[in-house]
């Protein structure tokens, strides 16, 4: 070796001990970072900086440097092992223990040799066979090294891989070198000091790949290959033919022998260039190239069976903190986009769009209908999946910029609109927040969204129904109660009987007459309750319409509660509507109960009268306990559903089918801990116009 290639040689393996010590220096006070291979890799890169600098002290090809190098290979051997047992794995770790040992067990080899060789004075022959056998074992090393990094990294999680991508590559680029080192010495029946000179830049190469894994957090640094092109036949059948070529190549150089060997060298190494030059231009070639490495590198970004087996995990949780169907609807969504929040948003009895149940998304301000009914349309027509940031940008795909109102458009950290199809019907729609690492949605994107959307409205469209019966069976259980409600009528009635017989010979005794009061007064308690109890749902008076003024109502509803609870009118103008008054006092007797209910003693409850386009607009408002989305969506209007004990559960439902059953509709307002507002919207008379006003308008002026 030139006086030049040999100031190089020291100079690169100067430079990589020292960029190894100071990185392992680094590493010292910093091992978490690392993980559970933290250790190992100061302990790999020390040994690595102690064997560039005996190459550097010494030679290439020396003694030292031989032994150094068998240390350092074990070094790196124990940080693969770590770094693929760190993630619990042990089903898939422990068989390839063995595989570990026997590589162990060479370099092992490799330094006892080393050892004892020194000591026998071997002919020029005996040096040749252990050359040869020093070099069979480097290849076996470097090989199976390979073979194994590229099995335990194409095995680890998705989630494990952005910790392992960089640390990989750095080992697989060391070894990497020395293969081919190796490979061109079996070949050559010599060490190649030109090559083994350039070792130092390969560790300096090592070092400069793990700086980013070690200083970058994980999302950052992923990166998902495709499992059947990257690791399986890239690795295994790379390494298989290029050492099939290689041995081939030297094989046929070695029949030709002489001075011709160069030459066809030199000749071989031409050809390759011409080849390329004449091939690579080729327009089909480039093409095939870039969609064999959009197809196999790039376009699979999701491990889609991990993907599955996580969604079925995220679904089928139960136990006390695992949330509801909806909420945990919400989060399988939100885990395969990576996004931190999100929201459901199911259809209301009007065919609009209402929350449902949120995701971590405490900051969302979500007014009482979100999407109006042309946006179920639109999602039943189309099922599109609406990116946010395009209809920011005024990007009109299939209609939908018409269809998003201007909440979602303000709110920064929306990101998507995912339609949940049943059998062409919606059952819901979920808002993605906005991922940490904000990135364009693509069609793998947009594919896997709506299948797991599909799945997802199976899901809750069979707990709808599961829903149903169980109401089915509550009722059958009402049906039940009645007889036994019946069996107290039918009690009150016989004492009544008995009471009216005694009367004919007793009714001159004052003490009797004493008893039959107090009697009486018992009896007619019990069938006032009972008669409250068995008040009839939705229908309304059966007396004709009247006239009435609904804020004297209202005030006479107040006066009901005084003495037990503070009820405030606040009323609006003079009005003068047409309409069932009992019907309309009843329904608010029920509203401010259940405000009374859900408020302190000191909080009084208001009730606010005035006009609006569909006509009377009148309003409930408490500052209680309130209720949860998921609560005013699935339970409050439904009978036998209370959240107070001992309710019955029929107070929302009768109010909501009285105000149904006079033309008009009730809406609900309602946030945990801060309080409630039900509103009523009335027609001036039956039959006005206002009943059935169009529901974006309607959306509008709630909104």
């Amino acid at each position: 070796m030139t006086a030049g290639w040999i100031f190089a040689a020291g100079l690169t393996h100067l430079m990589a001990a020292c960029a190894a010590a100071t990185l392992a220096a680094w590493l010292s006070v910093r091992r978490s970072v690392a993980g559970a291979a933290g250790t190992a890799l100061v302990v790999a890169l020390g040994l690595s900086a102690v064997w560039a600098m005996a190459v550097a002290a010494t030679s290439v090809d020396g003694h030292g440097a031989h032994l150094w190098e068998a240390a350092r290979n074990l070094a790196w051997l124990l940080v693969v092992y770590r770094l693929f047992s760190a993630d619990g794995r042990h089903t898939l770790v422990r068989p390839i223990r063995p595989v570990m040992y026997s590589l162990a067990a060479i370099e092992l080899f490799q330094i006892l040799l080393g050892l004892l060789a020194p000591g026998y004075a071997l002919g020029a022959g005996g040096a040749a066979v252990l050359f040869h056998m020093a070099i069979m074992f480097r290849l076996m090393f470097t090989i199976g090294g390979l073979v194994l990094l590229h099995n335990l990294y194409g095995g680890a999680s998705a989630s494990t891989r952005a910790v392992l991508h960089w640390p990989s590559i750095a080992v697989a680029g060391l070894w990497l070198f020395d293969l081919n080192l190796y490979t061109v010495a079996y070949l050559g029946g010599g060490w190649p000091d030109e090559l083994a000179a350039l070792r130092g830049l390969a560790l300096l190469a090592t070092v400069a790949a793990l700086i980013p894994g070690l200083a970058k957090r994980r999302a950052e640094l992923r990166f998902s290959p495709s499992r059947a092109v990257a690791f399986e036949l890239v690795s295994l059948l790379g390494i298989g033919i290029y050492l099939l070529g290689m041995t081939a190549l030297g094989k046929w150089l070695s029949y030709v022998g002489g001075d011709y060997a160069r030459v066809f060298r030199f000749g071989f190494l031409i050809a390759g260039m011409a080849a390329a030059a004449l091939v690579l231009p080729s327009r089909r070639l480039r093409g095939w190239l870039k969609v064999t490495l959009v197809k196999h590198l790039f376009r699979h970004r999701y491990d889609y069976r991990a993907e599955w087996l996580r969604f079925n995990r995220t679904i089928g949780r139960a136990g006390a903190g695992s949330g509801t169907l909806e909420q945990r609807a919400i989060q399988s969504l939100c885990d395969i986009t990576d996004s931190p929040a999100g929201l459901l948003l199911g259809p209301n009895d009007h065919g609009e769009l209402a929350l449902s149940a949120q995701w971590q998304w405490r900051t969302a301000d979500v007014p009482a209908p979100a999407l109006g009914a042309e946006a179920c349309a639109f999602f039943e027509r189309h099922g599109h999946i609406v990116d946010l940031d395009q209809v920011r940008q005024g990007i009109d795909c299939q209609g939908e910029v018409r269809i998003v109102p201007a909440w979602l458009l303000c709110e920064p950290s929306a990101w998507a609109l995912v339609p949940l199809l049943h059998f062409d019907r919606l059952v819901g729609v979920v808002v993605l927040a906005r991922p940490k690492a904000a990135r364009m949605l693509d069609w793998e994107d947009f594919d896997l969204l709506r299948v797991v959307g599909q799945q997802l409205a199976s899901y809750l469209a069979e707990h709808a129904g599961q829903d149903a019966l169980a109401e089915a069976a509550r009722f059958d259980e009402f049906n039940r109660r009645i007889a036994f409600v019946m069996h107290d009528i039918k009690n009150l009635a016989s004492q009544f009987s008995l009471l009216a017989r005694n009367a004919e010979l007793h009714a001159e005794n004052p003490q009797f007459r004493a008893d039959m009061l107090v009697t009486l007064r018992n009896s007619a308690e019990k069938l006032n309750a009972l008669i409250v109890r068995l008040s009839r749902y939705g229908k309304g008076s059966g007396d004709a319409a009247v006239a009435f003024d609904p804020s004297a109502l209202a005030r006479g509803v107040a006066e009901q509660f005084a003495g037990r609870h503070r009820v405030l009118v606040h009323p609006g103008p003079a009005i003068s509507m047409i309409g069932h008054a009992e019907a309309l006092e009843q329904a608010l007797v029920h509203l401010v109960q259940n405000g009374v209910d859900a408020s302190a003693d000191q909080a009084p409850v208001f009730i606010g009268v005035d006009r609006d386009a569909w006509g009377v607009r009148i309003e409930v408002v408490d500052a209680g306990t309130g209720m949860s989305p998921d609560f005013v969506r699935t339970k409050l209007f439904k009978p036998f559903v209370s959240s107070k004990n001992g309710g019955f559960g029929i107070g929302a439902c009768e109010a909501r089918e009285l105000v149904r059953a006079m033309g008009g509709r009730l809406d609900v307002e309602s946030r945990e801990g801060i309080g409630s507002r039900f509103i009523i919207r009335l027609p001036l008379q039956p039959g006005d116009a206002g009943g059935s006003e169009p529901a974006a308008q309607i959306q509008q002026k709630v909104a």
